[in-house]
């Protein structure tokens, strides 16, 4: 598996929204799970969604449930997430990788391949 490529980051006020884009090299043929994780400042990085790789499952943070939705183009081996109403605390490096779910918490699947994430800020 190689990192994925993500993008689609950028500066948005309070209450606006964003899409992320993460496109990586075998995500519809490697049977994976694939799904975003964030790394604020000064704290460690967090799982904040998870889509099977059928697309028939997805799981997401508290944080986030009702704001932040996935979906995928597996002809463009593409995994998106929407993400509405963006508060100051959804700020961090967005990651996207392959994950697992344990015990409704969202993983990274080990062993884990990061890319350079995408920068989400959201002043407060």
């Amino acid at each position: 598996q190689v990192p994925a490529v993500e993008s689609g980051g950028g500066l948005v006020q309070a209450g606006g929204s964003l899409r992320l884009s993460c496109t990586a090299s075998g995500l519809t043929s490697d049977g994976y799970a694939m799904g975003w994780f964030r790394q604020a400042q000064g704290k460690e990085r967090e799982g904040v969604s998870c889509m099977s790789w059928s697309g028939d499952r997805t799981w997401y943070a508290d944080s986030v449930k009702g704001r932040f939705s996935l979906s995928r183009d597996n002809a463009k081996n593409t995994l998106y997430q929407q993400m509405n109403d963006l508060k100051p605390e959804d700020a961090a490096m967005y990651y996207c990788a392959a994950c697992v779910v344990v015990g409704g918490v969202i993983l990274p699947k080990t062993p884990s391949y990061w890319g350079q994430g995408t920068q989400v800020i959201v002043p407060s």
